[in-house]
């Protein structure tokens, strides 16, 4: 059935449609999908030679008009239409000079608008031809949106539905199996503790009671529970069978497959499921958003758990999944957290037990240093160094050996964690033995492949039956794989490009810092340089992560991936793989490479023949690298995270708003309702274009926590309190910026765990590394056990520090003015090499080499016992919890019971259905009786019954 109101028609004014604008206007079906057009009603231009040229403006324009006459004020089948077109297109081609024929022109812009009218009807009709019923509005302006919006009836969800094999519960209820003893106790007293953190919304009424699912079936239609078939397929589900439907119907203009197709060619602008009404207002009517809003996508109850079964319900298993993963990860940061600030505390209450950190504060000890920069430095003293040194301790201390050993194992745990609630939610939503569906191809792919076709169809009438069948091959992709290792080679050295732009800034404005008169400002130089480097650093890192995600989806989409979830998993590589690049480059620079190539005093290297290379800070690499780590951090997450999510969705809905507004022609529409229906509203919504973006803002965010722990244990802490808010900030997104995602079944989050994964191993020899060679963790050890003479700290500060002679200065780079030039002949340097006296002067010590050994065997024993501790973490906790395990085999044996007594009590149907003929035949005529009895004898078992043809019809 299709309600098309075509121009003249009596149709009703929009305001008669259903009050909930989720219906079509008999108020009775359901609105489960809606497709959005825009339309230009063209202006027909006579051809020369014809009669006076007259302006028409019609809804379903043709490029013949004879006589004015498509029956202005009757609306006409669509069919009979499409025949009237073809028969007068022929009637032009035969009598062109036929009387009483007027001959339009379109204009190339028109013509593009008729082929895609054309191509909507056609693709309409398909879908009636489908089963589904459709609805359209007026086309009453010159030019506007429309919407056409598409029922399912009971008759095509059913047949979709086994089709796709959709699990839908059955009459059968079990009861779930609890876990007894201790577990229960602790169980129940967690369950009255959190309480008040549990959101309000509808539970099931016997949480000890399950309803078994099995994919749907039209034979056995018996065996579910069927109270109303309007309401048995959920408006999720209802919409998801729709959409399989739309993807898979075609057109056979410009060979358009699928809806997909359709909206890349703009014969339609959108196609989207409503959502369950407003989320807002003053009707008391409450609906599935409704309650998503008030209990869920407010910042209000942040301290509520999410309701993960509603989220599930309503926006599907792939994005349930997303939010029971970023709700898991979120918890997990709460012990992280907790021992992170114990860490940073005891770092604050020992800062003033530190010997190293007092010995460098005492003036004392005069520590006359090498200059900084040549000819303008002076020589300074070490204890000016005494805030950096004091600082340093907060986060190079023995208990940041710990804290990583911890989040080591912290990673694992989450990821063993997940994988048990993954399998957990799995069973509760019945998505246990979920094959992979059939995926349709993509329309750039199947584009791509009709091109291929093309060039190959005047071959032969043989080869292009062969063709058909044809898909395409390496070789037809090698241009995009070409390009794609090129321009990520050369994004990859753009990163790396930008981190050695900041490494210059740093150099020169050190240096020009240097020359200045300016006392203070010659002090503080260190800071001054870290700071801007650092905030330059961020805005750089922004930048290039936004170009860097279009980028990937560019590279993703000249590589012409066959299904969407090809394309996705390889835009999440290449978008993973250039933003961790970009995020990571300049704190793996400080963490490793800084300071490691300055050489010696006498000797140093240099860049542009003229500017040395920089080097640590007195107290060493690991607070710049804390500072370095905190500040992409903190700046990505409010930045990037935050103020980017909430605005750009914002300016972009008000930019597409305006773009309507100014577009349309305003005219005076008779058919506007003043209030704007469900989907009027939700086109003006952002599209969602899915959940990469989300996950992969939370697994840098994860890589920031793991990776570089070592050097900011208070990372977990500003994670978790961004978290509290990414979670309603998303939800809140979904809820009520974006349109209503199309469902999709899934039973793991993909490649993203695999990524994790990654990330957790990497993590383990990073800290290793960072805590080997940035900090002073080895060296320290070292000197107590090795060098000192009491066992104490004491004399580690001289015993770092190398002799150099001034003396052999190279000419140019001495001090100029130096208040130390007539007492200094020695300075000091950070290092282990030789002194001058020594006969091998200025070459590295024997305690260079026993350190350097020392931290390699660290790395070594560090990575062996976490990646031990992490696989026996990974042993100990099985990846399916037991009593889901058990459940699974349960649920197995109830479904066999199930089906065994259901088609037992069919089979009696059946015997009382035939007893019942068998007791009419009798009482008929006596022919009829005689007829009955010679067939029944016929038919009858050896003891007279009729268990033998019951049985057979059982069968068949």
């Amino acid at each position: 059935m299709i309600n098309n109101y075509v121009e003249g028609t009596q149709a009703g004014p929009r305001d008669k449609v259903s009050p909930s604008g989720l219906h079509f206007r008999d108020s009775k079906r359901k609105v489960d999908y809606v497709l959005a057009y825009h339309y230009r009603r063209p202006l027909a231009r006579q051809l020369p030679g014809a009669a006076s040229p007259e302006p028409r403006c019609r809804s379903a324009s043709m490029a013949l008009v004879s006589n004015g006459g498509t029956g202005k004020g009757r609306a006409e089948p669509q069919q009979q239409q499409q025949q009237q077109q073809d028969d007068g297109q022929r009637a032009l081609q035969e009598w062109p000079g036929l009387p009483g024929l007027e001959v339009v022109e379109l204009s190339p812009l028109d013509a593009l608008e008729e082929e895609r009218r054309l191509q909507r009807e056609e693709y309409e009709r398909n879908l009636l031809e489908a089963g589904l019923e459709i609805e359209k509005d007026p086309e009453n302006k010159s030019q506007g949106l429309s919407f056409v919006r598409i029922h399912a009836p009971w008759q095509v969800l059913s047949r979709e539905a086994e089709l796709l094999k959709i699990k839908m519960p059955t009459k059968k209820m079990y009861e779930i199996t609890e876990e007894k003893g201790i577990i229960k106790t602790l169980n129940e007293i967690w369950c009255k503790l959190t309480e008040p953190l549990q959101p309000q919304v509808p539970q099931q009424e016997n949480t000890k009671m399950k309803t078994l699912s099995y994919p749907f079936s039209r034979e056995k239609i018996y065996l579910y529970n069927i109270k109303d078939k309007d309401t048995f397929f959920d408006n999720a589900t209802r919409s998801r069978i729709v959409r399989e439907i739309l993807k898979r119907t075609s057109t056979k203009a410009r060979n358009s497959m699928g809806i997909g197709t359709l909206i890349a060619n703009n014969v339609y602008d959108a196609a989207y499921p409503l959502h369950d009404g407003e989320y807002e207002g003053q009707n008391d009517v409450m609906n599935e958003r409704k309650l998503l809003y008030q209990e869920w996508a407010r910042y209000g109850v942040f301290y509520k758990f999410q309701p993960i079964d509603l989220i599930r319900k309503y926006f599907g298993e792939k994005i349930g999944l997303y939010f029971a993963w970023l709700g898991l990860y979120t918890e997990f940061l709460i012990p992280s957290s907790v021992v992170g600030i114990i860490v940073f505390l005891y770092g604050c209450i020992t800062i003033e037990s530190d010997i190293p950190s007092k010995e460098m504060c005492d003036q004392r000890n005069a520590f006359t240093m090498c200059p900084l920069c040549d000819k303008f430095c002076d020589y300074w003293n070490l204890s000016s160094a005494c805030a950096t040194a004091r600082a340093s301790h907060l986060f190079d201390n023995p208990a940041t050996v710990f804290f990583s050993i911890f989040m080591a194992l912290w990673a694992t745990m989450f990821l063993e964690q997940w994988k048990r609630l993954q399998m957990r939610l799995s069973y509760f939503w019945d998505l246990t033995g979920l094959e992979e569906e059939e995926e349709h191809p993509r329309p750039e792919y199947e584009t791509k492949l009709l091109q291929k076709k093309l060039k190959k169809k005047n071959i032969t009438t043989e080869s292009s039956n062969e063709n058909e069948k044809e898909k395409l091959t390496w070789s037809d992709r090698m241009p995009g794989y070409a390009a794609n290792f090129g321009l990520i080679l050369f994004m990859i050295m753009l990163a790396f490009s930008a981190v050695f732009g900041v490494i210059v800034y740093r150099i020169t404005t050190a240096a020009a810092l240097s020359f200045s008169t300016n006392e203070t400002t010659r002090s503080n130089v260190r800071v001054t340089v870290t700071a801007t480097a650092v905030i330059i650093n961020l805005v750089v890192v922004l930048i290039l992560d936004e170009i860097y995600g279009a980028v990937a989806k560019w590279l993703t989409e000249i590589e012409i991936p066959k299904t969407e979830k090809t394309f996705e998993e390889r835009l999440i590589l290449k978008a993973f793989l250039l933003k961790f690049v970009n995020s990571y480059a300049s704190i793996f620079y400080v963490a490793f490479f800084k300071g490691r190539f300055v050489g010696r005093p006498g000797r140093y290297v240099y860049v542009f023949e003229g500017y040395r290379m920089e080097e640590c800070a007195p107290g060493g690499c690991l607070m710049e690298l804390c500072i370095q780590l905190s500040i992409i951090m903190l700046g990505k997450q409010l930045i990037q995270n935050n103020l980017f999510e909430i605005g750009i969705p914002k300016l972009k809905k008000l930019f597409r708003k305006l773009k309507d507004e100014r577009t349309e022609v305003k005219e005076m529409d008779t058919n506007q309702s003043k209030d704007p229906q469900q989907w009027d509203l939700d086109y003006i919504l952002e599209p969602f274009t899915g959940l990469t973006p989300e996950y992969m803002e939370m697994i840098i965010q994860f890589g920031f926590v793991t990776l570089f722990v070592a050097s900011f244990p208070l990372a977990p802490v500003f994670a978790l309190l961004n978290n509290i808010i990414e979670v309603r900030l998303d939800a809140k997104k979904f809820v009520t910026e974006l349109r209503r995602p199309d469902t999709v079944r899934e039973k793991d989050i993909g490649i993203w765990y695999n990524i994790l994964s990654g990330i957790g191993k990497l993590s383990v020899i990073i800290n290793a590394f960072v805590i080997a060679v940035t900090s002073d963790f080895i060296p320290r050890l070292m000197y107590q056990y090795a060098y000192s003479q009491n066992g104490t700290m004491h004399g580690f500060i001289n015993h770092t520090l190398s002799y150099f002679n001034v003396s052999q200065l190279k000419a140019g780079t001495q001090p100029e003015n130096s208040l130390f030039a007539q007492e200094v002949s020695f300075c000091r340097f950070k290092d282990y090499r030789e002194p001058p006296w020594s006969p091998h002067q200025y070459e590295f010590s024997k305690q260079y080499w026993a350190v350097l050994s020392a931290r390699l065997a660290f790395v070594i024993l560090f990575q062996n016992l976490v990646m031990f501790l992490s696989v026996l973490v990974d042993w100990m906790i099985p990846d399916i919890p037991k009593d889901i395990s058990e459940q699974i085999k349960k649920e197995k044996t109830v479904l066999v019971d199930f089906f065994l007594k259901e088609e037992h009590e069919k089979l009696k149907l059946i015997e009382s259905f035939i007893a019942r003929d068998k007791r009419k035949h009798r009482s008929g005529t006596k022919s009829r009786r005689t007829r009955a009895a010679s067939f029944s004898q016929g038919h009858r078992s050896p003891k007279g019954s009729f268990t033998s043809f019951s049985s057979q019809h059982t069968v068949v």
